[in-house]
Protein backbone atom coordinates (compact mmCIF):
# COMPACT_ATOMS: atom_id res chain seq x y z
CA UNK A 1 0.00 0.00 0.00
CA UNK A 2 2.34 2.82 -1.30
CA UNK A 3 0.32 5.89 -1.73
CA UNK A 4 1.98 9.72 -2.57
CA UNK A 5 0.42 12.31 -0.55
CA UNK A 6 -1.78 12.81 -3.89
CA UNK A 7 -3.68 9.92 -3.03
CA UNK A 8 -4.04 10.50 0.77
CA UNK A 9 -7.32 12.89 1.96
CA UNK A 10 -6.97 15.40 5.03
CA UNK A 11 -9.43 14.62 7.61
CA UNK A 12 -10.53 17.13 10.51
CA UNK A 13 -10.89 14.94 13.76
CA UNK A 14 -11.64 16.03 17.52
CA UNK A 15 -9.91 13.53 20.66
CA UNK A 16 -10.26 14.74 23.79
CA UNK A 17 -11.23 18.05 22.64
CA UNK A 18 -7.76 18.46 20.66
CA UNK A 19 -7.86 19.22 17.26
CA UNK A 20 -6.03 17.00 14.84
CA UNK A 21 -5.35 17.04 11.05
CA UNK A 22 -4.78 13.70 9.44
CA UNK A 23 -4.25 12.17 6.28
CA UNK A 24 -5.62 9.02 5.35
CA UNK A 25 -5.19 7.50 2.07
CA UNK A 26 -8.76 5.18 2.92
CA UNK A 27 -12.08 6.27 3.92
CA UNK A 28 -12.09 9.29 5.48
CA UNK A 29 -15.36 8.25 7.40
CA UNK A 30 -13.89 5.24 8.57
CA UNK A 31 -10.71 7.61 9.76
CA UNK A 32 -13.40 9.80 11.35
CA UNK A 33 -15.44 6.77 12.81
CA UNK A 34 -12.19 5.60 14.53
CA UNK A 35 -11.05 9.39 15.98
CA UNK A 36 -14.56 9.33 17.34
CA UNK A 37 -14.23 5.53 18.77
CA UNK A 38 -10.33 6.68 20.18
CA UNK A 39 -12.71 9.92 21.75
CA UNK A 40 -15.45 8.04 23.61
CA UNK A 41 -12.44 6.04 24.89
CA UNK A 42 -10.12 8.93 26.60
CA UNK A 43 -12.77 10.51 27.61
CA UNK A 44 -14.81 7.16 29.46
CA UNK A 45 -11.14 6.92 31.39
CA UNK A 46 -10.45 10.89 31.70
CA UNK A 47 -13.98 11.38 33.46
CA UNK A 48 -13.13 7.74 35.64
CA UNK A 49 -9.71 9.12 36.14
CA UNK A 50 -9.81 13.08 36.51
CA UNK A 51 -6.39 13.81 37.86
CA UNK A 52 -4.71 12.02 34.85
CA UNK A 53 -3.00 14.23 32.06
CA UNK A 54 -3.92 13.53 28.52
CA UNK A 55 -0.56 11.48 28.17
CA UNK A 56 -1.21 8.41 30.60
CA UNK A 57 -5.17 8.77 29.49
CA UNK A 58 -3.75 7.86 26.21
CA UNK A 59 -1.41 5.19 27.19
CA UNK A 60 -4.23 3.86 29.05
CA UNK A 61 -6.32 3.82 26.51
CA UNK A 62 -3.45 2.37 24.41
CA UNK A 63 -3.20 -0.37 26.75
CA UNK A 64 -6.65 -0.94 27.10
CA UNK A 65 -6.99 -1.59 22.85
CA UNK A 66 -3.75 -3.58 22.70
CA UNK A 67 -5.41 -5.63 25.37
CA UNK A 68 -8.35 -5.98 23.00
CA UNK A 69 -6.33 -6.59 19.97
CA UNK A 70 -4.38 -9.30 21.57
CA UNK A 71 -8.03 -11.32 22.63
CA UNK A 72 -9.19 -10.60 19.45
CA UNK A 73 -6.35 -12.43 18.12
CA UNK A 74 -6.86 -14.93 20.21
CA UNK A 75 -9.87 -16.03 19.68
CA UNK A 76 -8.83 -15.49 15.72
CA UNK A 77 -6.29 -18.03 16.10
CA UNK A 78 -8.49 -20.78 18.15
CA UNK A 79 -11.20 -20.06 15.14
CA UNK A 80 -8.35 -20.60 12.25
CA UNK A 81 -7.14 -23.91 14.35
CA UNK A 82 -10.48 -25.33 14.71
CA UNK A 83 -11.51 -24.66 11.13
CA UNK A 84 -8.11 -26.67 10.27
CA UNK A 85 -9.33 -29.75 12.63
CA UNK A 86 -12.79 -29.55 10.70
CA UNK A 87 -11.02 -29.46 7.37
CA UNK A 88 -8.68 -32.45 8.61
CA UNK A 89 -11.47 -34.22 9.53
CA UNK A 90 -13.69 -33.58 6.66
CA UNK A 91 -10.80 -34.79 4.07
CA UNK A 92 -9.93 -37.64 5.79
CA UNK A 93 -13.66 -38.71 5.95
CA UNK A 94 -13.84 -37.84 2.37
CA UNK A 95 -10.88 -40.70 1.59
CA UNK A 96 -12.53 -43.53 3.62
Amino acid sequence: MDNDAGDRKQVKVSILNQSFTLLTGGDPGQMIELANQVDELMASIARKSPNLDSTRVAIFACLHLAGQLRSRQHQFDETVQRFSQLLDQALQDSRQ
